[in-house]
């Protein structure tokens, strides 16, 4: 049964890989690499889940290799055990210093090298997906507020220029709810989020801010650009509908404020405001419509 889960072996024995292969190689997609140099090329490239790692290797030992992998921000999160025939204490405490999850010596047991490997990837997947609830809208699952002000506050400390900003607010919402009742309500929220994020620009930072209202930051040189795709995407929701228990047809449509850093733009709340601005403006002046700034 495959796990549809990859795991990397570093070591450069290669009669230790091939033991290795032969115990994971039915449940697990694997890879090998040599030596430090090779596992990096390989991690910049392929998607792994565990890591095995050996620690007396040439050029580059395994606590080297490990404490390069914690530095960075794609490739920390990989669980890593250390195999190795070092058994003195400072070496365990060693690999757990520089960020190893486990540490096996060798000879190993099979079967607890086995269930090692699946509570690491259990793990794993746990805290990848309580990373997700604790980042995303529930109802939507796009980014909350509070990981999308944290990802575009980085993106205007790092580079402001280009910088655009984007609120967009469903019209008429309460309206929709208190009609439909809030089950429809939900179902406008999911098919203007889905739409919004089909169309948005790859790079894009999209969220959740508040019940009815959504926020956009990217980067565009070009405001006629921006201003072209959101207006494309007003379009479209305008054109979609929902089905009422009662066999009524919902219609809704949003409406849109953008802005573009300025060279007298000093934080990003300055530039949401405008957005903002912008946003009110376009309701105040009939709905359903884009206004830049």
């Amino acid at each position: 049964m495959k796990y549809n889960k990859t795991i990397l072996i570093v070591d450069d024995i290669e009669a230790n890989i091939d033991i290795l292969l032969k115990l994971l190689g039915d449940e697990y997609d694997i890879l090998v690499a040599l030596n430090g140099d090779s596992a990096l090329e390989i991690l910049e490239s392929e998607q792994v889940d565990l890591i095995l790692l050996d620690i007396m290797m040439p050029q580059m030992n395994g606590y080297e290799v490990c404490s390069i992998l914690k530095s960075k921000e794609n490739l920390k999160s990989i669980p890593i055990i250390f195999i190795t025939a070092k058994t003195d204490e400072d070496s365990i405490e060693k690999a757990y210093e520089v960020g190893g999850s486990d540490y096996i010596t060798k000879p190993f047991k099979p079967r607890e090298l086995m269930a090692r490997i699946k509570t690491q990837l259990k793990l794993k997947d746990v805290i990848c997906h309580l990373e997700f609830i604790a980042s995303h809208d529930e109802m939507t699952g796009i980014y909350n507020r509070r990981k999308f002000f944290s990802l575009s506050q980085e993106c205007f400390s790092k580079n402001k220029k280009d910088l655009c900003a984007v609120m967009i607010d469903i019209d008429k919402f309460k309206i929709v709810n208190d009609t439909y009742g809030h089950a429809i309500g939900d179902e406008v929220i999911k098919l203007v989020t889905q739409t919004i994020n089909q169309n948005i620009f790859d790079d894009a930072i999209f969220g959740r801010i508040g019940g009815e209202e959504f926020a956009i930051v990217c980067y565009s040189s070009d405001p006629e650009a921006i201003i072209k795709n959101i207006d494309s995407t007003r379009q479209k929701i305008e054109n979609l509908e929902v089905k009422a228990d009662d066999g009524a047809i919902v219609k809704f449509t949003i409406s849109n404020g953008i802005a573009k850093v300025t060279d007298k733009t000093l934080s990003l709340d300055e530039l949401l405001k405008e957005a903002d601005t912008a946003l009110y403006e376009a309701k105040g002046s009939g709905r359903n419509r884009v206004i830049f700034r």
